[in-house]
């Protein structure tokens, strides 16, 4: 009981003040900066495949999933980022951060399953300069992301058909700051913008299982997530400082400047998926996403016009493919601990529908993983590795070559149990 009182307080107090940078990347200057979350620690070993679901394990991705939940499911993960950052005159730079990726509960109560947790979907994260010729040094950091609350439910309609519904409340706030030290001057130029973000959200799932053979099971899976406004509340300060040696910013003059605030619309997504495999034995699957990403625009007026927006931007349609699955040497051997344990691998490629000085910015990703057996309930801890790069060395920009190690534990309990007396 404690330990379930525990997870439910730290879901609580995690919801009110989850706020980290999950990012490093220059590429997190843009838009509401680069997407945190691609799901559990599993599905993420997997190519980020959400067609997946079982009794055992929570899948964040497709709320159709609650609706095959048996036993009382909660999961907390954690992610490793390592960064190497290289530009066409062979500059080049490494950086990491380490951040809490998701908390969740499910709940399993007959053919209907309810869960409830936190997740950061997106990160901002940079720290950046630029010299010019004349020896202005131009300085841009940023900080902060999107987080999301999320309460879940899906039902098993039958044997083979679960569907599910997703209500989300995505709040946060992003910072951008750009300092102008100028050669020979005193005092520097310094500009910070602010947005506060919140905005609701919903996605509807479905499921659909069928033994085709004997052995073999044929799954597949569609998430729709309709077009949502965000609200940004923005405000934009305007100062003259100096910078002791030790980096602190002394303000000599502050002016607050009034921007309007503005609805961004968050684009609407569709997951399609499908695979092949014989249960709680071995499974290959794909998976489709589409992302109507063409009208997403700035979200705040001072971000637009401010001077550190220096580079031609404009969001494109999005896409994403994912290949992977797992393989189970014999998932209730009592004589060897690796037959019990679940190997993972997958691959993604995605356009990630931003455009920067007319080049694409598009993301590859080869991921493994292992879950380890712990307990005596089915409860498992999940180690992932994602070997991967983003972005080009041309037209000014930065090629990212990334590592993600991620850490999961999956623990079990069971809940409501009927109490029968003889």
């Amino acid at each position: 009981m404690i330990k379930k009182i525990l997870v439910v307080i730290l879901v609580i107090l995690t919801s009110g003040s989850y706020a980290q940078e999950g990012t490093s990347s220059p590429y997190s200057f843009y838009g509401i900066g680069i997407q945190k979350f691609k799901g559990t620690v599993e599905n993420r070993s997997m190519g980020g495949l959400s067609i997946l679901t079982d009794s055992i394990h929570l899948n964040l991705q497709n709320p159709a999933s609650y609706g095959e939940l048996r036993l009382t499911t909660y999961t907390i993960g954690a992610n490793y980022n390592g960064l190497n950052l290289d530009n066409a005159q062979g500059d080049d730079s490494y950086k990491d951060n380490a951040s809490l990726d998701y908390l969740a509960i499910g709940i399993p109560v007959g053919r209907f399953g309810f869960g409830f947790g936190v997740i950061p979907i997106n990160s901002v994260g940079y720290d950046t300069r630029s010299t010019a010729s004349n020896g202005d040094e131009s300085l841009f950091t940023g900080k902060g992301g999107i987080n999301r609350v999320f309460v879940s439910a899906g039902f098993k309609v039958n044997q083979n058909l679960s569907v599910g519904l997703d209500f989300n409340y995505n709040f946060g706030n992003i910072e951008n700051k750009s300092i102008l030290r100028r050669s020979g001057l005193q005092f520097n130029t310094r500009e910070i913008s602010n947005s506060d973000l919140s905005g609701v959200s919903m996605s509807l799932g479905v499921v659909y299982k069928k033994m085709i053979t004997d052995k073999l099971e044929l799954s597949t899976s569609i998430v729709s997530t309709p077009s949502f406004k965000l609200n940004s509340e923005n405000s934009l300060e305007l100062a003259t400082i100096r910078i002791r040696n030790d980096g602190i910013e002394l303000v000599e003059q502050r002016q607050e400047i009034e921007v309007e605030d503005r609805n961004l619309d968050l684009p609407a997504e569709v997951k399609i998926g499908g695979g092949i495999g014989q249960p709680k034995k071995w499974f290959i699957g794909a998976e489709y996403t589409y992302l109507d990403a063409g009208d997403f625009g700035s979200r705040s007026p001072a971000f637009e016009n401010s001077s550190d927006n220096i580079s031609s931007v404009r969001y494109e349609n999005a896409s994403k493919f994912g290949l992977g699955g797992y393989y189970i040497p014999n998932y209730n051997s009592l004589t060897s601990y690796l037959n019990r344990v679940v190997y993972r691998a997958g691959i993604r490629y995605e356009e990630t529908g931003l455009n920067i000085n007319g080049q694409s910015i598009d993301e590859f990703g080869i991921s493994f993983g292992v879950g380890l057996p712990v307990g005596n309930l089915f409860s498992n801890v999940n180690l992932g590795l994602e070997l991967g790069q983003r972005g080009t060395t041309s037209a000014g920009l930065v090629k990212e070559e990334f590592f993600n190690i991620s850490l999961s534990m999956s623990l079990n309990d069971r809940w409501f149990r009927k109490i029968k007396f003889n």
